[in-house]
């Protein structure tokens, strides 16, 4: 591990978080995922990853709930030019899909060839997304073979397919937390198979060994969605936002609440996080936010209880972050006049939720008692 002064700024030039660690001295490995082809509102979430970096010079290393997650060391990896290249033309095809209207055909050989049309920018989407998949589980793959924790940055809810399935593998019968406002159960989506809206069932379609999939702040489903989470008698286990609402509006804690979801879930547990699964004040330009979710300080109490409970976090990923869309404000710089800066509230955000995320996966590896 590279020597730092944790209490210095970040260099500029410096990696996550201002750490220098290589990947072969690092404990913990973050996996850039920039890919939102599949996005069905507010693209941006491919802008993640770079702007999550960008903010991580702004945390400071030493943390109130977890210590010193740098002392383990955390690499991230390049962001990978082939992703960037499949989610430009993905992007492309998945726009040019989703404006096709069959019914806006002025005959039936119209509608013929806007149908053929439009099946040939899904598939080239899907390809693309079969080809994230694979780059995906051959990292997380060799990364676990060499002992490293891992984690997924995306990107949109799709990407972490591969890392999940990769760790069910290596960890049979594990359980996944997922934080979320959607259910993210949907067989496919406008067309997309492994759409951010279809990754929990894939997920369990590619990974029969998953033991349990406990899913926290679910506000947005459709109705297939919930039948599928009543006929899984239990695999599923959902806790709808508007129910833990409720039990903190008749009194319960949300120290109990959090004892409740941790106790569904086996020894091992992966951790997905979309932020949208936050309050929306806290991701605004995410792709499909969602009012009400988790408050931040929930999101670490659940994440300590997790810990506390003596369960293992044997890898997670974060999604769905993403810079604001909107034209760059302008604010004063000195004697150089005005600057041009983008808000970066979301990054922010996802910056600390990314070091929480390590540092609760860190202490899970030294038991409950580190924990506190």
């Amino acid at each position: 591990m590279a020597t730092i002064d944790p209490n210095a700024a970040a260099r500029p030039d410096s990696g996550l978080f201002g750490l220098d660690d290589s990947l072969d001295a690092a404990r913990v490995v973050i996996v850039p995922v920039p890919f939102d082809a599949t996005t069905s509102y507010h693209h941006g979430t491919a802008q993640g990853p770079a702007a999550i970096l960008r903010a991580s010079h702004q945390v400071d290393l030493y943390d109130v709930d977890t210590g010193r997650p740098y002392a383990a060391g955390i690499h991230m990896l390049p962001l990978p030019p082939s992703v960037q290249a499949w989610n430009a033309s993905a992007g492309q095809a998945a726009a040019h899909a989703t404006s096709l209207d069959e019914d806006a055909a002025e005959s039936a050989d119209a509608a013929d060839e806007a149908a053929s049309e439009r099946q040939a920018s899904l598939d080239a989407v899907n390809q693309a997304s079969r080809a994230v998949e694979r780059y995906v589980a051959d990292r997380t793959r060799g990364l676990i073979q060499k002992g490293k924790l891992v984690g997924v940055l995306g990107g949109d809810h799709s990407v972490p397919l591969g890392a999940i399935v990769e760790h069910a593998a290596h960890v049979p019968g594990m359980g996944i937390l997922h934080i979320d406002a959607h259910a993210d159960l949907r067989v496919a989506y406008q067309g997309f198979a492994q759409s951010h809206a279809s990754i929990m069932h894939n997920v369990l379609a590619a990974a029969p060994s998953i033991g349990r999939l406990v899913q926290v702040g679910i506000r947005d489903l459709c109705e297939a969605e919930a039948d599928r989470i009543a006929a899984e008698n239990g695999r599923i286990r959902t806790f709808f936002d508007s129910e833990l609402a409720l039990a903190k509006h008749e009194g319960t804690t949300w120290m109990t609440l959090c004892e409740q979801i941790v106790a569904e879930l086996p020894s091992q547990v992966y951790v997905s996080v979309d932020i949208d699964g936050l309050d929306p004040a806290l991701c605004p330009h995410t792709g499909t936010p969602v009012p009400g979710g988790l408050q931040f300080a929930e999101l670490v109490t659940l994440l300590r209880t997790l810990v506390r409970s003596g369960r293992q976090i044997v890898g997670f990923d974060l999604c769905e972050v993403a810079p604001a869309p909107a034209p760059p404000r302008r604010r004063a710089s000195g004697s150089d006049g005005a600057q041009e800066v983008h808000d970066e509230w979301d990054a922010c955000v996802g910056a600390r939720v990314l070091y929480k995320l390590i540092g609760f996966a860190l202490l899970s590896q030294s038991g409950p008692a580190a924990a506190g």
